[in-house]
């Protein structure tokens, strides 16, 4: 079975974050933990929680993939936004374990002109900080598409992370098309290169789930502006290699693609049409 959904507003809780997806015929979604442009977080209600959970259960779904607010910078250069970062992220894995087994997604941040390795070494620290040997959750790096001084921006990124992570075992990467392609990664003519060059540097292991994009931008552009599918540079075709790529096929796809309700709904239709069971 396709394991694909969309971004899901977490203002209404768990229960309804569920409901809503089957609404849009998803059998996985994405949310954020908290208000994505701030600090502030919903409490958690055991009672939502639970109904979340038998619905998922009953369904027979997968991993969810919660994301980390924007504002979360690991390695920013102000100390005080670092303090706030690394609390979130302490915070966020603590109500993680509400829904035991998923997935939690953040951008690796941006150096503000400290430098690449002085970005890892802060991001692995907050990383070495807060992740205990008896949680459940996987935490995942995104790719990123490198604009400015943006951490993540290629696999080596990425693995210089990694190997200094103490607790490598709770740790994955997200890949997001619009971003690798924004990034230089020929996705389009060489999807089966990208992936074998993900492999030789971090593992396909690793790879746990897939940020579904098109990119308004061309290939190397560094911007990270999404567009619908095949709508954008990547286009239709290379979406539907993607999806069934014997490496790719079986992880939970996410859009964030421009769109309402409608037009999730209807991506979500096309992209399953595609999909060979």
């Amino acid at each position: 079975m396709m394991k694909i959904g969309n971004h899901i507003s977490s203002s209404k809780g768990y229960e309804a974050m569920g409901k809503q997806a089957l609404k849009l015929g998803a059998s996985t979604f994405a949310f954020f933990t908290r208000n994505p442009r701030g600090g502030s977080a919903k409490a958690i209600v055991p009672g939502d929680v639970a109904g979340f959970l038998e619905l998922w259960q009953e369904k027979g779904y997968g991993q969810i993939v919660a994301h980390a607010p924007y504002t979360l910078n690991a390695c920013s250069a102000k100390q005080e936004v670092r303090r706030f970062s690394w609390e979130t992220f302490a915070d966020d894995l603590e109500r993680m374990e509400y829904t035991p087994g998923n997935y939690y997604n953040f951008h690796p941040g941006s150096h503000a002109g400290q430098g690449t390795e002085e970005g890892i070494r802060l991001i692995a620290e907050m990383l070495n900080a807060y992740l205990k040997p008896e949680q459940t959750t996987t935490v995942l790096l995104e790719t990123m598409a490198g604009k400015g001084s943006e951490m993540g921006r290629s696999f080596q990124e990425l693995q210089g992370i990694l190997d200094r992570v103490e607790l490598s075992d709770k740790m994955g990467v997200c890949l997001d098309t619009c971003h690798v392609w924004d990034a230089g990664y020929d996705i389009v003519e060489n999807l089966d290169g990208v992936l074998e060059e993900f492999d030789r540097t971090l593992g396909l292991s690793r790879l746990k789930a897939v940020h579904l994009n098109d990119s308004m931008n061309p290939r190397g552009s560094r911007k990270d502006r999404h567009a619908r599918i095949g709508e954008g540079a990547i286009g239709l075709e290379a979406f539907k290699r993607i999806i069934n790529h014997p490496a790719l096929r079986e992880l939970p796809f996410i859009l964030e693609t421009p769109n309402d309700d409608e037009g999730w709904a209807r991506e979500i239709s096309m992209l399953r049409g595609y999909y060979r069971e």
